[in-house]
C-alpha cells in the first residue's frame, strides 16, 4: 500500500464511530500528534469526545478542524461490503463509512503535519487541531463547547486563539479541489400554529378557518425579499415550508388550529432577528392569533478574500492545476461555531458525491493529493 494517508484512513474507518461515539478515533490521532510535540487537551462533555491539540507558542495559528463521528450506516444488506471494513473497489476507490466524510480528511491533516514538521526548519507559527465526535448529531456538546472555552481564553489574551482554520468537510464537487467553502448560510426554523375557531363547514359565519389564514400567510412569506440588497457571496435568502398539519379527517369540520413548519436559509444580508420580527408583524397584520416556536440552528458566516483564500487558490492551482470555485452553498457545518472566533476559515476536503450514502467511498488517488494540499497550505501560511 505504501500510502500513510490510506493506512491511517483505514485505521479510522475500522472505528465504528456512529455519532456521538468516537470509538477510539481520537486516541489514534492523539498518539500521532503527541509524537510531534502537540499539547493535548481533552474537553469531553455529555458523552461527546473533543480534542484541542496545539503546537508552538508564537506566530499565527493554523487550525485543522473536523469530526470523527459518522452518520448511521443504514441497511447493512444494501452495502456491497461491511461499512466498517475498509475495502478497495474495482474502480480504484476506498469504500467505508466515513471514507469521504471525513476520516480521509483527518488522516490527510495528520500526515501533512508529520511531513511538514519533519523538515529541519521550525514553522513560523502555531498549529492546532479541533476535533469532535458531535458534528453529525445535535452538535451541542462538540465544537461549540470547545469554541466557548477558546472564546473565554481569547478574551484574556492579546492574541487570537485561531488565525486560519481549515475544516476538512467534503467540499469538492466533481474533482478534488474544484470547490472550497468560504462561508455558509444561516438556518432558522419555525413551527407556527394558527389558532382559529372550530365548527361545521356549513356555517362559515360561526367559524374562523386557520387553514385559510395559513395559506395567506405562507403566500406572503414566500413573496418577501428577505435580504433587501444583493450579496455577491450568497444566493438570496430562501424560505421553504416543510410540513403542514391540520384537520381531524372529517370533511364537514373546520379545524380549530393549523400548524406548519418552515425554514429560512439566510445570508449575511439579513439576520435571524429581522426574519423573526418581519414574520411576527405579518401574522399580526392578518389579525390572527398565532404561536411560534423558533429554533436557530446556525448563524451565517463568511470569509472574504484575504490571506487564507489567497493561499488556498495558489496551492490548488499549483498542485491540482485548476481554479477552485469559492462557494457558500450547502448545509451547515461546525465552521459556523469556529467562525465566531473571528478567524479566516475555509472548508476544503474530498469529493462529496457519496457522503451519507450507501457504499460511501473516496478515490484512492485523491488521498495523497489531499494531504499535499493541506501540507501546501501549512507551507504558505507558516512555512
Amino acid at each position: 500500500m505504501n500510502c500513510p494517508v490510506r493506512e491511517l484512513t483505514e485505521q479510522l474507518i475500522r472505528c465504528e464511530s456512529v455519532t456521538p461515539n468516537d470509538a477510539g478515533c481520537l486516541e489514534i490521532i492523539s498518539t500521532r500528534l503527541e509524537r510531534l510535540g502537540f499539547r493535548l487537551e481533552r474537553i469531553d462533555q455529555e458523552g461527546v469526545s473533543n480534542l484541542w491539540a496545539t503546537l508552538g507558542s508564537d506566530g499565527p495559528m493554523v487550525c485543522f478542524a473536523g469530526h470523527t463521528d459518522v452518520v448511521p450506516t443504514g441497511d447493512l444488506n444494501q452495502w456491497s461490503s461491511d461499512p466498517f471494513i475498509p475495502t478497495q473497489t474495482d474502480h480504484g476507490y476506498l469504500r467505508g463509512r466515513g471514507a469521504a466524510d471525513m476520516k480521509s480528511s483527518l488522516a490527510s491533516m495528520v500526515v501533512a503535519c508529520e511531513e511538514f514538521l519533519g523538515n529541519s526548519h521550525s514553522p513560523n507559527g502555531r498549529i492546532s487541531f479541533l476535533l469532535t465526535s458531535d458534528e453529525e448529531g445535535p452538535a451541542t456538546n462538540g465544537t461549540v463547547a470547545v469554541v466557548d472555552i477558546l472564546k473565554a481564553r481569547q478574551a484574556l489574551s492579546d492574541k487570537p486563539e485561531i488565525d486560519y482554520c481549515i475544516v476538512g468537510e467534503p467540499s469538492s464537487k466533481d474533482t478534488l479541489g474544484d470547490m472550497v467553502r468560504v462561508g455558509r448560510r444561516g438556518s432558522l426554523n419555525a413551527c407556527i400554529t394558527i389558532h382559529g375557531v372550530q365548527g361545521h363547514v356549513a356555517y362559515p359565519e360561526l367559524v374562523d378557518n386557520p387553514i385559510h389564514t395559513m395559506t395567506h400567510l405562507i403566500a406572503d412569506l414566500v413573496a418577501v425579499d428577505w435580504d433587501g440588497e444583493a450579496n455577491d457571496y450568497f444566493p438570496p435568502t430562501s424560505f421553504q415550508v416543510s410540513n403542514i398539519e391540520s384537520g381531524t379527517g372529517a370533511t364537514n369540520m373546520v379545524p380549530g388550529s393549523a400548524v406548519f413548519r418552515c425554514n429560512w436559509r439566510f445570508s449575511t444580508s439579513t439576520s435571524a432577528e429581522r426574519i423573526q420580527e418581519t414574520t411576527t408583524a405579518m401574522i399580526d397584520s392578518l389579525g390572527s392569533h398565532a404561536s411560534i416556536e423558533w429554533n436557530l440552528s446556525g448563524e451565517p458566516f463568511l470569509t472574504r478574500h484575504g490571506t487564507l483564500t489567497t493561499a488556498v487558490d495558489k496551492v490548488i492551482k499549483q498542485q491540482m492545476g485548476i481554479s477552485a470555485d469559492l462557494s457558500t452553498g450547502g448545509g451547515t457545518s461546525d465552521g459556523r461555531f469556529i467562525a465566531k472566533l473571528g478567524c479566516e476559515l475555509v472548508e476544503l476536503g474530498p469529493v462529496n458525491r457519496s457522503i451519507h450514502k450507501i457504499d460511501e467511498e473516496i478515490k484512492i488517488s485523491d488521498l495523497p493529493d489531499l494531504k499535499n494540499l493541506y501540507r501546501g497550505l501549512l507551507q504558505e501560511l507558516i512555512g
